[in-house]
């Protein structure tokens, strides 16, 4: 089985530490394929930002020529995963979703830790769209900037621990899930901090690709997630105009040039 694990920004530095994170979680046998999109911004942190990078994502997935089972979105939120869903049929697992299903099975009220305060609205949107909002007692920001977690790893320890423990004593929650694929790794050390399981999200969604995979299953076409419609688009994509990958099937596009 292969996953690829799709970092949403285009940091080395984070996409190292998604790797390391997704090839401990996964299972004997499962090939963990990392990738950093091509362009895009170097962290995710407000929706212009989110926007770019569901292009950037989308666009390296497709860039990708070899066979795969599945793809794990490693951004927490929409950063184009229905986008893709439409354009493959392997199933794909974001980590806002996979780590909130994964709460709810061993607690429950769980409670989100995650970067910036401009940050929450867009996760408690994620999570009120895919119907796992009811459970989800609090999204609370530790204030650092994605790079900020990435660049001061102990800093940020300190900031999720107390923001957790607010979530905890406070909210009532009875889990943490880490807000952000930069966070990946803190887990065992908030767990012994705080006494409640910690959910990294992209263990959980490698384990739960893995599940989704085993069984046999792929992305249903039947309505919402069929593929687009052949039709021309301008420009689209940068990595087929950059000589770096195929172009997807069943879509008619065109690098460059107008109408």
């Amino acid at each position: 089985m292969k996953i690829l694990v799709v970092n949403v920004n285009t940091s080395q530095s984070m996409s190292d530490v998604i790797d390391a994170a997704a090839k401990t979680a996964a299972s004997p046998g499962t090939d963990i394929v990392t990738l950093t999109p091509f362009f895009g911004p170097e962290a995710v942190d407000c929706n212009f930002e989110s926007y770019i990078s569901a292009v950037a994502v989308m666009d390296r997935v497709l860039a990708y020529d070899e066979p795969f089972d599945a793809v794990v979105m490693a951004g927490f939120g929409e950063h184009g995963r229905d986008g893709l869903q439409e354009l493959i049929e392997q199933p794909v697992i974001e980590i806002c979703e996979a780590s909130a299903h994964m709460a709810m099975m061993i607690g429950r009220s769980y409670s989100v830790v995650t970067t910036l305060r401009r940050s929450v609205p867009p996760i408690e949107d994620r999570l009120r769209l895919s119907g796992l909002a009811d459970r989800c007692a609090s999204v609370r920001a530790n204030g650092m900037t994605t790079l900020e977690v990435d660049q001061d790893p102990a800093g940020a320890m300190r900031s999720i621990v107390e923001e957790a423990r607010k979530a905890v004593e406070h909210d009532h929650a009875e889990v943490i899930c880490l807000g952000c694929a930069g966070m990946a790794g803190l887990e065992e050390a908030i767990t012994s901090e705080l006494g409640v399981p910690v959910i990294d999200g992209v263990a959980a969604a490698v384990r739960l690709a893995e599940a989704v995979v085993g069984l046999g299953l792929k992305t249903s076409k039947v309505s919402t997630y069929a593929r687009p419609e052949a039709k021309r688009i301008d420009g689209w994509p940068l990595s087929e105009a950059l000589g770096l990958g195929p172009r997807p099937q069943g879509l008619a596009l065109r690098a460059g040039g107008r109408r």
